[in-house]
């Protein structure tokens, strides 16, 4: 977890290593989601994984005498936690029982529009801006090519009612995300992220506690049934996806422009394909090449003005 001391003026080193964790980390979570529900109900995957989160970053924070227990903290995360892990990251959980991975990273992809969109205190910044805009466009040409080949074969498809459900659901999901992010951002008064990251996770386990319970989730589900496969899974998602990734993502909120964290969104789906590429024998074509490459283009787009201002790595 980044530490967030001096949150104007964070260093370098650790906003490249909080970029490179949020964009390589969540890239793997659809892979591992997708095991991880082979064993577990998904509220229940959801109750357990962020509560389980939350419960290590407290022990975590206690141990470095964090001050958690900040009623404006807790209320703030309360609300926050609802919208970002439990609607946002729910949804994602929820819905890749019916669609593919792919289908669920192209959906989350549209993100950095919804911060744009949403983000009215920076509307004349990211307007006035054509790197960012022309960066915007890039992205979602780039997620296309990434993914044509899945478009393609789902237009030939008959029409699933699920499924468009499940669309919608995600468009839902996605706004809900970048909503309770930007009422992270810019709640008064701010604090650290580890406190935020906290209470969010633990209010999100519990939202998806109570959902399971209303969907009826725990009858006939038995621990002893998961397998090792669903574990191992739920491990790193507890680990890395949200410990260490979402942890990061926090930090990154509340000391770089929404439009810039965003990027997250574009990249993920990246490593997504990659990981098919390396870890399930998945094949990659020309098309899917040049879509990473414009992605990677368009990330550079929306963050060029920050370059030139300042340098990363000055």
């Amino acid at each position: 977890m980044m530490n967030q001391t001096n949150p104007k003026a964070p260093r370098s080193a650790s906003v490249i290593l909080a970029f490179l964790t949020v964009y390589i980390v969540w890239g793997s979570t659809y892979f591992f989601i997708r095991h991880a529900l082979n064993g577990f109900p998904p509220l229940v995957l959801g109750a357990v994984r962020f509560i389980t989160a939350g419960l290590i970053m407290m022990i975590w924070s206690l141990f470095r005498k964090v001050s958690l227990f900040d009623r404006r903290a807790i209320k703030a995360a309360a609300v926050s936690g609802f919208f970002i892990l439990f609607i946002g990251n729910g949804m994602v959980i929820w819905m890749e029982q019916y669609m593919s991975t792919a289908w669920v990273a192209i959906i989350v992809s549209a993100a950095p529009i919804w911060f744009v969109i949403f983000d009215k205190r920076n509307w004349k910044e990211n307007f006035r801006s054509k790197s960012i805009m022309a960066g915007l466009a890039l992205g979602v040409l780039g997620i296309f090519l990434l993914f044509a080949g899945n478009i393609s074969a789902s237009r030939n498809a008959k029409p699933n009612s699920i499924q468009n459900l499940a669309l919608i659901s995600l468009i839902i999901g996605s706004m809900s995300w970048v909503i309770g992010s930007l009422f992270a951002k810019y709640s008064k008064p701010q604090f650290p992220a580890t406190v935020n990251a906290t209470w969010q996770m633990l209010f999100a386990g519990i939202y998806f506690l109570a959902g399971a319970f209303v969907n009826n989730e725990f009858h006939g589900f038995q621990l002893g049934n998961v397998s090792a496969d669903a574990w191992a899974s739920l491990w790193y998602l507890i680990i890395f996806g949200s410990i260490m990734g979402y942890g990061c993502y926090v930090w990154l909120l509340q000391v770089r422009p929404p439009a810039q964290v965003s990027t997250y969104a574009y990249v993920n789906p990246v490593v997504a394909v990659l990981f098919g590429v390396f870890l399930a024998s998945e094949h990659i074509s020309l098309m899917q090449v040049t879509g990473l490459l414009v992605v990677l283009l368009s990330v550079l787009m929306i963050n060029l003005k920050k370059y030139i201002k300042k340098p990363l790595l000055a």
